[in-house]
């Protein structure tokens, strides 16, 4: 685990927030054009990466060899790069990009630093909307069209008045898919298919749960910043660490992530 200085913060943040910049940039550069094409990652089903996907990851890429050049990267388009620092980015350069290709503005640039036992620095950017927030060494903000605020979680209730989100409604294996209808069948809401941008919701104190399976490390570690340092908690479905991706609970509270775990164990264990 690497020491964290304050010095060492305030430089991780501003370069966190340069490679968001330059993010915003490419991938604004490519929302919402006719005939974008996109490659499918995938043999079976439809997992698509785009040009701005590259872009996006390439421009933060060279900002780090420029500025952070011993640090390591692990980024969903171009993979692992190594490092010495014992820091790491972990880059999504577009959470969502079926929203992406499909206009919606839920889509996300996520941008991590894992110091060797999950991240301690996390963005969610959302470049068409304008909104960034950010979580990290005990400070969460956000800052957006209606100005600079504190992120904070909701407080604790029921779970039967709670809000859940997840991205899709067909929850990885049958297993899993269960075990997420059933907590599903216990809240006031649920609600699908805003990908990252759910998390920053828990973080903003307006919903109350994410749940999701088969996610990857670039996937979920900035929205793990966001939310904690936010003063909510993500566990995987067992309460264990979840910054390794996989199976993922987000929720606001400690309250309302104990009620949510005991649905999904005892779903998972029947």
């Amino acid at each position: 685990m690497v020491k964290i200085t304050y010095e060492l913060e305030a430089e991780l943040l501003a370069v966190a927030e340069k490679l968001a910049d330059a993010a915003r940039v490419e991938s604004l550069r490519y929302f919402r054009t006719v005939g974008l094409a996109a490659d499918n990652k995938l043999a079976a089903g439809f997992d698509p990466v785009t040009e701005a996907d590259r872009a996006a990851e390439r421009a933060m890429r060279a900002i780090l060899a420029d500025l952070r050049p011993d640090d390591a990267i692990l980024g969903e388009e171009y993979g692992r790069a190594v490092g010495t620092s014992g820091l790491t980015w972990v880059l999504d350069p577009i959470d969502g990009t079926r929203a992406y290709l499909s206009g919606t503005p839920t889509w996300g640039v996520l941008i991590a630093v894992d110091a060797g036992q999950g991240p301690v620095l996390g963005i969610i950017d959302q470049p068409y909307i304008g909104e960034r927030f950010v979580g990290g060494f005990g400070r969460a903000s956000m800052v957006g069209p209606q100005g600079d605020a504190i992120l904070k979680t909701r407080a604790a209730r029921p779970l039967s008045e709670a809000i859940l989100f997840s991205t899709f409604p067909e929850v990885g294996t049958e297993v899993e898919r269960t075990a997420f209808h059933r907590l599903a069948q216990q809240v006031r809401l649920t609600r699908y298919g805003t990908d990252c941008y759910a998390y920053a919701l828990v973080a903003a104190g307006q919903i109350d749960l994410v749940v999701e399976a088969g996610l990857q490390t670039y996937d979920v570690q900035a929205p793990i910043a966001v939310i904690e340092a936010a003063g909510g908690v993500v566990t995987d479905w067992r309460g264990r660490p979840a910054h390794g991706g996989g199976r993922v609970l987000a929720a606001a509270n400690a309250a309302i992530h104990a009620e949510a775990l005991a649905v999904l164990r005892e779903a998972q264990d029947a």
